[in-house]
């Protein structure tokens, strides 16, 4: 007979797989782990890769924190098609030609993102207005008005460039839609763009080198998961619980 499971506490940094929510993350590992106290801090798109911030047990206590954090990303932006839901996953609205642009033109770009701004966030996306989320108007073919948000751009990056495609790095406060970052930026080069993919590297102080792969994660034995797992006083040192 076994005795009952040991309670896991502490936060746990998976690098999310492509094509899963961050729900299908929260859900698979609450099997592994035997517990229903587990959460996630700060949404990825199903479509992005990389730095998921895991909750377990009493570590839910520091999710408001832990959301808080400046993220970092890097990604692609393919010009010349615009998509409903401004990513790949998206139905192409819109196909227009891509001049020849430059480096030079498309840094400078880039550069007018930088600093402090408000952001209207995308139709497709989770936020609620009167109870329903934005994603269910979108997909019955509605369109409402959305409060503008308060961002922080720090950095926004050229790191790879090969029209109409390039790659791109983003230092950003929470809330940010890089998906609306990459649908403007192409209004603004003046044939539109969509976001082609997306990694989050960084949340904070937590880095996704420091992060495994949730399949590898989900084949390891819970006693070694539990050696993965970051101390609630280190992972928020300034929070009070």
């Amino acid at each position: 007979m076994t005795g009952p499971t040991k309670e896991l506490n502490g936060v746990l940094l998976v690098d999310k797989p492509t094509d899963h929510t961050s729900h299908d993350v929260v859900a698979r590992l609450r099997g592994k782990l035997k517990t229903r106290k587990i959460g996630h801090a700060g949404t990825l798109d199903p479509m992005a890769t990389g730095l998921l911030i895991m909750l377990i047990g009493k570590a839910t206590r520091i999710s408001q924190f832990l959301i808080s954090l400046d993220k970092e990303y890097t990604g692609t932006i393919e010009l010349g098609k615009t998509t409903d839901t401004q990513d790949a996953e998206g139905r192409v609205m819109e196909t227009r030609p891509v001049p020849e642009l430059s480096e030079a033109q498309v840094r400078a770009a880039m550069a007018g993102f930088l600093g402090d701004q408000y952001q209207t966030p995308p139709m497709y996306s989770a936020i609620k207005i009167d109870g329903v989320p934005l994603y269910k108007k979108a997909r019955e073919g509605e369109s409402v008005e959305r409060e503008p948000r308060f961002i922080r751009i720090a950095g926004f990056d050229l790191a790879g460039f090969a029209p109409p495609r390039f790659d791109f790095r983003l230092r950003c406060s929470k809330g940010t839609y890089v998906r609306t970052i990459a649908h403007d930026l192409g209004e603004k080069l003046g044939c539109g763009g969509h976001l082609a993919a997306l990694r989050r590297t960084a949340s904070g102080q937590f880095e996704i080198n420091h992060a495994l792969p949730l399949e590898t994660l989900l084949e390891m034995p819970l006693a070694e998961i539990e050696t993965r797992l970051i101390p609630i006083h280190e992972a928020a040192p300034s929070v009070a619980l």
